[in-house]
């Protein structure tokens, strides 16, 4: 940046110079033109006095030619004249600061100077905030302050191409900021330096399956078939590959994975509830599910007329004996009579499913503030306790409040 200054300044003196300089020429090859014309004319008049006296043409050479010379002395600027000229230069003053002034004041307007002047601002944080990145002690960083990470670490990239890690953290902090182009770009450079590296495989084929790009979504499912079939059992690709494959629809490809999975992890660990209730989701979505609970909710009257605005709906299906719901939906307020059904993708517990149980109680409750838990006031309905062969039909009407 000071060579730019520095050519800048140079630049404008330049400038200013041949500004000044053809000003002042000007005015001097005037005063010497008319100089030069008047001596002239002058030493012309000469000889034709010369001439005539040698004719006999006049006869008072001597007083015609004094008079000459009190003429072409009458044409030196005297003094004032000069101070004329002095005053004219004085002219170029406002020139030369219009000349400095305004391409200094469009460069400051346009040139970018706050950018670098925030880029500079970076450079000088950067280094606290990789440190304060890397330690597991210290406070989270900011969306702001991993924005200006980012930009650190893209600039030190300029300067060291070759540096693996700090690609791979580029492209995860891409992914932490929801930029797509950059964490692709990011994972493609680090993969160029170590092509056979499965964390980065794995973490180009998440930000591929999360972008919007059927094309981006079709080479992540093929770059996760090629990890599968290096480790079959690695949970991480699996769990990768069987969302982008419900993602594209292919919900087969999509459960086998999933109960892959499932396979894998040992019992009671947390995760395997969220594997079922994704696999019973895929079922369903694929027309597989066959055990469904096919719901009619209808309001009173009066219950009707206090609809909250914003309003949300919790359906709770029990078996009528514990209070433990075995399965639960949540949606916004709409339009009633309102028809749905609830499956095994409903369910809360993937040993309490929707499909093992032999009777089972709905309850429908208007929750006005949103909460899951019932408040007073709220409205609600209930179902009487009904066998349940995988296939009835239920109606539940709106029509009391919580006390």
């Amino acid at each position: 940046m000071t060579e730019f200054w520095i050519t800048l300044f140079i630049l404008l003196a330049a400038a200013v110079a041949l500004f000044v300089s053809a000003g002042w020429r000007q005015r001097e090859v005037s005063r010497g033109a008319r100089d030069r014309l008047n001596t002239d004319f002058y030493r012309q008049r000469l000889r034709e006095l010369a001439r005539d006296e040698a004719e006999g043409v006049v006869a008072e050479r001597p007083a015609m030619e004094r008079e000459l010379q009190q003429t072409l002395l009458d044409d030196v600027p005297d003094a004032g004249a000069e101070q004329v000229h002095h005053s004219r230069r004085r002219v170029l003053i406002p020139g030369v600061i219009l000349l400095l002034v305004v391409p200094l004041g469009m460069y400051l307007q346009t040139g970018g100077l706050a950018q670098y002047s925030g880029w500079l601002s970076v450079q000088q944080a950067y280094p606290a905030l990789r440190a304060r990145l890397m330690d597991p002690q210290a406070q989270p960083l900011s969306m702001e302050a991993l924005s200006r990470l980012q930009l650190g670490l893209r600039t030190a990239l300029q300067h060291d191409p070759q540096n693996l890690n700090d690609w791979a953290m580029l492209g995860r902090l891409g992914m932490v900021l929801n930029n797509a182009t950059d964490a692709s770009q990011a994972f493609e450079h680090a993969l160029q330096l170590a092509p056979d590296n499965l964390a980065l495989q794995q973490d180009y084929a998440e930000v591929l399956t999360r972008s919007g790009d059927p094309q981006d979504n079709r080479q992540a499912g093929l770059l996760l078939d090629a990890l599968r079939q290096r480790d079959p059992a690695n949970l991480r690709t699996l769990s990768l590959l069987a969302f982008n494959a419900f993602q594209q629809q292919h919900y087969a490809k999509a459960i086998d994975a999933w109960q892959t999975m499932r396979q894998q992890l040992p019992a009671g660990d947390q995760r395997i509830a969220m594997i079922e209730r994704s696999i019973e989701q895929a079922k369903t979505d694929a027309g597989q599910q066959t055990t469904q609970l096919a719901l009619t909710v209808r309001l009173t009257s009066q219950a009707e007329k206090m609809l909250p605005q914003g309003g949300v709906m919790y359906i709770s299906v029990t078996d009528g004996v514990s209070p433990v719901p075995v399965a639960v939906k949540r949606l916004p307020l709409s339009h009633f009579p309102l028809s749905l059904t609830l499956d095994d993708s409903n369910a809360m517990m993937p040993d309490r499913l929707l499909s093992a149980q032999h009777q089972v109680q709905v309850r429908v409750r208007i929750a006005r503030d949103g909460s899951a838990n019932p408040q007073s006031g709220d409205w609600f309905g209930l179902s009487a306790v009904t066998p349940w062969d995988g296939h009835q039909q239920l109606a539940v009407e709106i029509n009391q409040q919580q006390p």
